[in-house]
């Protein structure tokens, strides 16, 4: 199965941004990938709820919402999370990382955990009944134009395994981070399944390379 493509819409071009849409919709692109950073959890401020509400007028594509920000659980409600949406909690965000994915159901939306390059997957134990997804940081986020953290396309395949021997095999690996064509074609091979595409990929150059970035992107996730 062709891994799924979810553009990260930080490294989009504001001025452009209709135009970058209707190419994501004329190629499929199943998922927008938006950053929510409060400046606290990590060293940078993202995107926002207004620009969330705003792009939910020009499409329909299912947002794939990365919560980098403290205490997530107590902030959901300001988003308007649809049923269609992926949201990635980070398990280094809350103390009450059950809690704060229990507090996601009501919406219907995936739930995903996060976890950083330097997080070990063991974490992850007590949650895998609670969770649809896990988003694995290749780069310590923040920050896009990243370097891959080394370390972490090996771990993608101990996490695939950890999950096999676990019967979790439904649990949906996303790769985040550094996502190049090549570094796609290993991790798919890994087992991920959906791959967060920004300035290694989807986003070179100006918008009308963003089709053929597209497919190349793809011919590498099959």
């Amino acid at each position: 199965m062709t891994g799924q493509i979810s553009a990260s819409m930080m490294c989009s071009d504001l001025t452009h941004l209709k135009q970058t849409i209707q190419i994501f919709e004329e190629e499929g692109i199943e998922y927008l990938h938006i950053d929510v950073m409060d400046g606290e959890f990590v060293p940078n401020f993202g995107l926002g709820v207004d620009y969330i509400k705003g792009l939910r007028e020009i499409t329909d594509i299912p947002l794939d919402l990365h919560l980098m920000i403290r205490n997530p659980e107590y902030k959901l409600q300001w988003i308007g999370i649809r049923e269609s949406d992926i949201v990635s909690i980070h398990y280094e965000s809350t103390y009450q990382v059950q809690r704060a994915l229990d507090w996601l159901s009501p919406f219907g939306c995936k739930r995903f955990l996060a976890i950083n390059p330097a997080t070990p997957i063991y974490v992850l134990e007590e949650v895998l009944d609670y969770i649809d997804g896990i988003n694995l940081l290749m780069v310590n986020p923040g920050f896009a134009g990243q370097k891959i953290v080394a370390s972490t396309i090996k771990k993608a395949g101990r996490l695939y395994k950890f999950l096999e021997e676990r019967g979790k095999k439904d649990i949906v690996i996303e790769v985040d981070g550094n996502i190049t064509p090549e570094n796609g074609n290993i991790l798919k091979q890994y087992g991920a399944g959906i791959f967060v595409a920004g300035t290694s990929s989807v986003f070179q150059g100006d918008a009308s390379q963003f089709a053929e970035n597209i497919n190349r992107l793809r011919d590498a996730l099959k």
